[in-house]
């Protein structure tokens, strides 16, 4: 029996990058990683290489199953220069490998537009102008109030058969804005879920004829939400010690260092973290228990729980790399656990 095996890899557009996928062919295949071989692309045609020296490498990451395709998987991949060293533009490298491990638990909430290339509008507004004002659509029902549907409710299908960890899915704040939540422990593993599950968003939506629009503040200088990625974390000491000096220690830590993290929290974040629609503004630092317009917010979970659980970063942009993301929170974690 043949296979396809859908490597799916990040490009080198900048600010941004954007997925890119090919499709090998494979006898007899076992659905196992190791049996992944590394592969080579056109670098040249992904702004990763020069024409006269275009080959890249493509390293097999993680493989789930592809439901949407028959005898088919998606492998996550990590681009390597043809020497096999990092790429420049490969944020999985960014991790070390002493920093992934089981101790830090990562869940990322996604959001993101539907975008309707007839209006170059959301769904749910018409072509050059705004429906009513948001309130009414978030964890809405009802035509008025939630828009493509179909689309959210398919690729969440679509998670969950190819064994990505999805915790949950909801419409957001503004019309035609949805969000999924991941969970993993690792944050490579984190990361590759995050991106596997964008991936098989930009796919189903394409069927229905939207794009997906990843940009934070996609509807401009308006009253409308942006797009964030907020990213839930914890590590070993957070989820067992119930003290609450370590979360005071690692949110001070993070006040410290917000060029680090800012840096990699996505482009155009200063567009949506202005200190309105439930945003810190970007070169300010604040955190507290259930503040949604802090930098970063202590869930009222935790200190029920004694001081045991998570903290919310809520800087992070839709379109921010998860890995990178990731790496900045273990790095500043660990700096403040080392004090």
């Amino acid at each position: 029996m043949k296979s396809k095996l859908e490597y799916i890899w990040l490009d080198g557009y900048k600010p941004t990058q954007s997925l890119r996928s090919k499709t090998m062919v494979r006898n007899n295949f076992g659905g196992t990683l190791e049996e992944c071989p590394v592969w080579s692309f056109d670098g040249s045609s992904t702004e990763q290489a020069e024409g006269n020296d275009s080959d890249c490498l493509l390293k097999p990451v993680a493989i789930i199953p592809d439901p949407d395709r028959n005898n088919a998987y998606l492998v996550m991949t990590e681009v390597l220069n043809a020497d096999g060293t990092p790429h420049e533009t490969n944020g999985r490298a960014t991790i070390d490998e002493g920093d992934d491990d089981d101790d830090f638990w990562f869940g990322f909430e996604q959001e993101y537009f539907l975008w309707d290339m007839t209006t170059n509008r959301p769904p749910g507004f018409p072509a050059g102008g705004f429906p009513d004002p948001q309130g009414q659509y978030y964890c809405s029902v009802g035509a008025k109030n939630a828009f493509a549907r179909e689309v959210i409710e398919e690729h969440l299908d679509l998670c969950l058969e190819a064994g990505l960890n999805v915790e949950g899915i909801n419409a957001e704040v503004a019309a035609g804005q949805w969000e999924f939540q991941i969970f993993a422990k690792g944050a490579k593993r984190s990361g590759d879920e995050i991106w596997l599950g964008r991936y098989l968003l930009e796919r189903t939506a394409e069927k229905y004829g939207y794009a997906i629009e990843w940009h934070p503040k996609p509807l401009g200088d308006t009253d409308w939400n942006g797009s964030g990625m907020h990213a839930n974390f914890s590590n070993g000491a957070m989820r067992d010690l119930g003290d609450e000096s370590v979360f005071t220690k690692i949110c001070e830590e993070f006040g410290k260092n917000i060029e680090r993290h800012i840096s990699v929290y996505g482009a155009d974040n200063d567009q949506r973290l202005t200190g309105k629609h439930e945003t810190q503004a970007i070169d300010e630092f604040s955190y507290g228990v259930s503040d949604r317009g802090a930098s970063i917010r202590i869930p009222v979970g935790t200190i029920e729980d004694g001081w045991k659980g998570r903290l919310e970063d809520r800087r992070p942009a839709s379109n921010a790399d998860p890995y990178k993301v990731a790496a900045a929170i273990v790095k500043t974690t660990k700096e403040a656990m080392a004090k």
